[in-house]
């Protein structure tokens, strides 16, 4: 017989941490399970500067940590195990964990996050924290007059690039094409930044390093003309692949597979299902709007659940 939930959660990231928190408060006594990551995407980083209420910064795994032992701490039951299977199509709604353990819930909230895409080479994930990156928010404060590259070239790459302008000394954008997919208004404010320059019809064949941080790139033309950059850092703005394949059969997502929400809550095309953080965020994903989202969605499901006994 299959274990029985008023609110399962999927994901333990900020949005996923949060829900928990605020849906045990609400005495649904929530299960957790923190997927592939415990963390989130969080983890991937070094010290967030962002998130208030730290004035000196704080360890990446430290806050997630905490933010665990405080859904804990509340009564939160957290496990191990990913979503391998959901039936969203009868109630109550139905989700195996790991392909064994079934579990029926009245709520569930989707917290699986988004992962950014890397270009796959091997010394870009060396380089991950030591000057590789996939958030200039995030992570360019730490190069305050200094030389970074963004790789990418539409309308996310150009606003990272812009954004780390007024950082760095100097900001490369490392361009595979010879023309900009942003929009006209987005490369326009690009070519006019003189700290920005584009070097077009380039493809990255290496991240350099001294085996600690990112010391340049080494950059393949298209005519074939290999060459180095010096940098310091390296922030990858190609996009994010949301975790939610698992979901699309029952949700409504929108061209890049962003769970769609309604509105200005977290509601998603079936009742009773709830998304928060990244998975349906394909704008800001910042760890504080997830935690955000992630107590939207946990106030969306009490108020679901009283309206539906």
């Amino acid at each position: 017989m299959a274990e029985r939930t008023k609110c399962l959660i999927l994901g333990g990231g900020p949005a996923g941490f949060t829900a928990a928190i605020y849906a045990s408060r609400a005495n649904l006594s929530p299960i957790l399970y923190e997927g592939i990551q415990p963390g989130g995407q969080l983890t991937t980083t070094t010290i967030v500067e962002n998130f208030p209420g730290f004035p000196g910064g704080v360890d990446a795994n430290t806050l997630m940590d905490s933010m665990r032992e405080q859904a804990r701490s509340f009564g939160v039951d957290i496990r191990s195990g990913s979503a391998s299977a959901v039936d969203f199509g009868s109630r109550p709604l139905r989700v195996t964990i790991d392909g064994a353990t079934v579990l029926e819930a009245d709520t569930v909230i989707i917290a699986t996050g988004a992962e950014a895409k890397y270009l796959g080479l091997s010394s870009e994930m060396k380089y991950r924290g030591g000057g590789v990156s996939a958030c200039a928010t995030c992570d360019g404060f730490f190069y305050r007059n200094r030389t970074v590259a963004v790789v990418g070239g539409g309308d996310t790459a150009c606003e990272e690039a812009l954004y780390l302008s007024g950082i760095a000394n100097k900001v490369y954008m490392i361009v595979r094409r010879d023309v900009l997919r942003a929009s006209k208004a987005m490369a326009a404010r690009v070519m006019e930044k003189e700290n920005i320059e584009i070097l077009w019809n380039c493809n990255t064949q290496e991240v350099l390093g001294d085996g600690f941080s990112v010391t340049g790139a080494r950059l393949l033309r298209k005519d074939g003309t290999v060459f180095d950059i010096d940098i310091d850092g390296f922030f990858l703005a190609i996009g994010h692949s949301p975790a939610s394949g698992l979901f699309a059969q029952w949700l409504e997502t929108d061209p890049a597979g962003y769970i769609v929400t309604k509105g200005k809550t977290s509601c998603t095309s079936v009742e009773g299902v709830f998304a928060a953080g990244d998975v349906q965020d394909p704008r800001y994903r910042q760890a504080v709007t997830a935690a955000a989202s992630g107590c939207m969605a946990a106030r969306d499901a009490e108020q679901y659940l009283l309206e539906n006994n």
